[in-house]
């Protein structure tokens, strides 16, 4: 007697879980514009890498003969797979099912898919569309699910406990493919990058109804939680134009990082000359020191051809974050853009720094900062929002950065702030255009001068004509005599120090390969 039925039987299950939650529900999730979750899945991984964890998990309908007559998959596909060859772990919600809201089976899974990551230090990735527990409790046939929403019983580890590890140990991306809530909420908040698809995904910790019974606001899913929203609040990084999009830039950012916190970055073959000059960067920064650049324009020639990948673009927007590539090899890439408050450092733009330089320290990325940093931004907005705070604790995430650290000075450094660009032993090099000090000219000239200025008879011609007597002052080759940096260089060869510095620095590295450990933060 064999075993025959019930390899069949292994095998049935098998197939009708890839059948989502059926034909009818499968057209309705088309009809949005969205694809099942297997498809994504696919779409992301090489073609047939796919090893799906749990694969016949759900609830079996058996006739009175015990044969199997129909079958509702758990929620939650989860499984490894390979990106460019290289393992990482993958899950997501399956809309289709009970509007992705988990059931006994897809809540194991979606705990467990922290737990596969770090097992076997590998990177995650999230497909995230649905909403936490129900009210409504388990679907017919369904046990209850095992663990209560609060704290999680004497003898099991809280279910944020993976999740907080990951952030540590393995690159985490989160993609919001639909209406994310509750705990997929917190989970995609919980990640390295975060991506969003324009128009058909929004991230809320509650949706409309809630909000209306608890606060008495009636707002649709949008208004409460897209991409207008979330670009600007941070809780997202980038924004993609469709799924296909948004799996390919979760693609992009894996191939700068290592797949755990214990190896390198991977470095990849470069055919951008080291030594390629750029000429007209001689002219990118203009004389009149309160003009505007495009620093975007810098970053583009510096770094290998079409590497730079920026993040959070539409956060914090003073401060630039992003990853690029010199000679091949991963870097982070900070930068000033003057084209908003002239590069002021804002609240939003002291934290978007700080958990970059974390990002970056954490799986060994040396930094490259391009400073045009003329202080924190002032004023009552500027207080109200706590800059000082989060500035303060950027800089602090920067002091205990063990990466190497490359800076440029391409024009202002000045007060607290410009500590958040050098790190505690940064090796730093400055163009003819770059101005250091306490306060920005300007603003010391308003305060030095105050009395004589209120005395002239033009006030306003009095500022003008001592601004532009200091400014005339200005000695480009002061800090590079008094040995006050590593090296005053042509812009155009910008390029050729950067590679040049990095491979000296890299080897360092080596020393740092594990899991950083930091202090508590302001």
């Amino acid at each position: 007697m064999s075993w025959e039925d019930e390899v069949e039987g292994i095998e049935r299950r098998r197939l009708l879980a890839k059948s989502h939650g059926g034909d009818e529900a499968v057209a309705k999730h088309r009809e949005r514009g969205k694809q099942p979750l297997r498809e994504r899945i696919d779409q992301l991984l090489d073609d047939g890498s796919f090893r799906e964890v749990a694969p016949i998990a759900g609830n079996a309908e058996l006739d009175e003969q015990g044969a199997i007559t129909g079958f509702t998959p758990a929620n939650y596909v989860l499984g490894t797979g390979t990106v460019g060859g290289r393992t990482i772990a993958v899950g997501g919600e399956d809309f289709t099912i009970r509007g992705g809201s988990p059931g006994v089976g897809g809540l194991r899974k979606s705990v467990f898919a922290e737990t596969l990551a770090l097992r076997y230090r590998i990177p995650l990735v999230r497909l995230l569309e649905g909403g936490g527990g129900s009210v409504g409790g388990p679907a017919k046939g369904q046990a209850r699910q095992p663990r209560p929403a609060g704290p999680d019983g004497l003898n099991n580890q809280a279910r944020f406990h993976s999740i907080m590890r990951c952030m540590g140990e393995v690159p985490v991306a989160s993609a919001a493919m639909g209406p994310v809530a509750g705990m997929p909420a917190a989970r995609l908040a919980a990640s390295h990058f975060t991506v969003m698809v324009k128009g058909t995904s929004q991230v809320m910790i509650g949706g409309p109804a809630l909000v209306e019974r608890a606060v008495g606001k009636t707002l649709t899913k949008e208004e409460l939680g897209g991409h207008r929203v979330h670009l600007k609040s941070g809780v997202v990084h980038n924004l993609a134009d469709s799924e296909p999009d948004a799996l390919a830039q979760i693609g992009r950012f894996f191939s700068y990082l290592p797949s755990h916190a214990w190896e390198r970055p991977p470095v990849t073959e470069c055919d951008d000359p080291i030594d390629r000059a750029e000429p007209s960067l001689r002219a990118v920064v203009p004389r009149d020191r309160r003009k505007p650049y495009k620093m975007r324009t810098i970053l583009d020639a510096v770094f290998d051809r079409g590497s730079f990948f920026e993040l959070r673009r539409r956060y914090g927007s003073s401060q630039i974050t992003g990853l690029a590539r010199l000679a091949g090899q991963p870097v982070g890439v900070l930068a000033n853009d003057p084209m908003f408050y002239a590069g002021a450092m804002t609240a939003a733009a002291a934290q978007k720094l700080g958990t970059f330089v974390d990002l970056c320290d954490n799986f060994h990325l040396p930094i490259v900062s391009l400073v045009d940093q003329p202080g924190f931004m002032i004023g009552p907005d500027a207080e109200t929002t706590a800059t000082i705070q989060y500035g303060t604790a950027a800089i602090c995430a920067v002091m205990q950065a063990r990466v190497p650290w490359l800076s440029v000075m391409v024009r202002k450094t000045y007060g607290v702030a410009g500590a958040a660009h050098y790190g505690a032993e940064a090796t730093v090099l400055a163009w003819p255009s770059a101005e250091a000090g306490a306060l920005p000219l300007e603003g010391g000239v308003a305060v030095a001068f105050r009395r004589e200025i209120a005395e002239a008879d033009d006030p306003e011609a009095k500022r003008a004509e001592l601004e532009k007597l200091l400014a005339g002052r200005r000695n480009p080759y002061a800090a590079a005599e008094s040995c006050g940096v590593h090296d005053l260089i042509d812009p155009a060869h910008t390029r050729r120090h950067l590679c040049e510095w990095l491979s000296l620095a890299s080897p360092l590295l080596d020393a740092q390969l594990s899991p950083a450990q930091r202090t508590m933060r302001p």
